[in-house]
């Protein structure tokens, strides 16, 4: 791997003289292959393992009946390329720079592919190529996989990836970033489904427009799972599965309304399946607390590396091993909604119970332009009309999605799709109290500056440290 990246004085050692000491300690065995699949705007409750029912995705389902199913995996901000960023880098948004949707990531940020070759790793990542610039993120890049989200096709081969696993014997870490269920959803066979019978998720607007876009998502839902049994297969076939951490990521929502782009449950919740044998008993289930910050170091634990104190992230090794049942107390979300559409930024807490969503400029209607621009290629704010004019439910979820009041609380046990906003409960009120306090201290030390991240893109990481925070209280 290309390694012409500048590092600090403190990881010399590691990089110049070969593996970490405490990564030496580890056998082979105990040192497993990673590969990290991951998918694209992923309605997580579509799969039947998180209890979807208008498909069986057995490939993905092996893996929940293979190894363990975490219920609360959450990204921090519901779009590609700043999750994928902190996926990469073990670092929330606002450090690593990749805040708002396309905004690259700050150069001389240092990623997984200078972290985990300093543990003996090698690391590759072959299909969906978000972020950038490439001069940060600097992939053995592996042919295979399409690598345009929105292209029309997806069609995919593992013989790259088969020839990269295979050659060398050192561990390596390979994320397989597939373009399913990405938007246009022209990929698949949507003839599998009917219509008239699909259930819709508990948030949509309901109607015949929605159900037949439906059975399009559904159609690149069954695509992925294919692509997951492909993967496997090849860990199979060169005799590398039971020495592998085969993990499997839901990354955000998909591009409905109350979805992708939110902070709400279906928005910023994502699956999370891990199998390997040897640490991780087979039907495991696990409620811990993650977010994608923490895969980095949990991968750098894995492999026999020391904490590293400048990540975001933590750890949550022994959470996956079955060791623990808690990993972090809080889940936090940052979403800055420029230049998808109007600024309108939005923060959030969450713990296993509850759920606190700050929206920063709550006068101002929402908008999202690719997905509320009239001739959409989806279709689906049209759909979202029509089922509006049909029923009072439908309407409800639409005009919940355009205006929104400055604090929204939930109940995520009694009320997962988060419909009934608790805000003004006397009951709640003291740990409402809580969690704010919480939220706010975290977006200081983020540096978070709140209004003005969502309508600038300053380069500068002091200057945005110093602003001060706007429209909190």
């Amino acid at each position: 791997m290309s390694m012409n990246k500048a590092l600090p004085v403190a990881a010399l050692p590691a990089t110049l003289f070969g593996v970490s000491a405490a990564a030496q300690n580890h056998t082979v065995a105990e040192r497993p292959n990673i590969v990290v699949i991951v998918a694209d705007d992923l309605l997580t409750t579509e799969l039947s393992c998180y209890g979807g029912r208008n498909l069986v995705t057995p490939n993905i389902d092996r893996l929940a009946m293979e190894g363990v199913q975490f219920s609360s995996c959450y990204a921090s901000e519901a779009m590609s390329v700043p999750i994928r960023a902190s996926m990469y880098t073990g670092l929330y948004p606002q450090h690593h720079g990749s805040y708002q949707n396309h905004k690259g990531t700050f150069e001389g940020t240092k990623t997984v592919n200078e972290y985990m070759p300093e543990v003996g790793y090698r690391v590759g990542r072959t299909g969906k190529d978000h972020p950038g610039p490439k001069s940060v993120y600097r992939f053995d890049e592996i042919p295979g996989f399409t690598v345009g989200c929105t292209d029309k096709k997806a069609p995919y081969s593992c013989d790259g990836i088969r020839e990269w696993m295979s050659r060398s014997d050192d561990p390596f870490l390979l994320y397989v970033c597939s373009i399913n269920t990405h938007a246009p959803w022209t990929w698949g066979d949507p003839s599998e489904f009917d219509a008239d019978k699909v259930i819709l998720p508990e948030n949509c607007a309901k109607g015949p427009m929605m159900r037949e876009i439906m059975t399009h998502y559904l159609a690149e839902v069954r695509a992925l799972d294919n692509e997951v049994g492909s993967v496997l297969e090849t860990l199979e076939q060169i005799g590398k599965l039971d020495n592998t951490l085969v993990i499997f990521l839901g990354e955000q929502g998909p591009q409905f309304p109350g979805g992708k782009w939110t902070l709400w449950y279906p928005g910023c919740h994502s699956a999370l399946l891990a199998r390997y044998p040897s640490k991780i008993k087979a039907g495991s289930k696990c409620d811990a607390l993650v977010q994608y910050e923490d895969l980095l170091p949990t991968f750098i634990d894995i492999a026999g590396g020391e904490p590293r104190p400048e990540l975001d992230g933590t750890s949550f090794r022994k959470a996956l091993f079955g060791e623990t049942k808690e990993a972090r107390r809080y889940a936090y979300g940052i979403h800055n909604n420029f230049p998808e559409g109007n600024p309108y930024p939005i923060r959030s807490i969450r713990d296993q119970r509850y759920a606190l969503i700050m929206n920063l400029t709550p006068d101002v209607p929402y908008h999202e332009k690719h997905l509320m621009k009239p001739g959409s290629v989806t279709g689906v704010w049209e759909a979202w009309r029509e089922a509006a004019e049909l029923n009072e439910e439908s309407a409800f979820w639409r005009e919940r999605f355009i205006h929104r009041p400055a604090f929204e609380f939930y109940d995520l046990k009694k009320d997962p799709w988060e419909k009934d906003n608790l805000i003004d409960k006397k009951k709640h009120a003291a740990r409402i109290r809580e969690m704010k306090a919480e939220l706010l201290k975290w977006m200081d030390e983020q540096g978070d500056t709140g209004v003005l991240m969502d309508v600038t893109r300053p380069d500068d990481r002091e200057r945005i440290k110093t602003l001060p925070l706007l429209n909190r209280k």
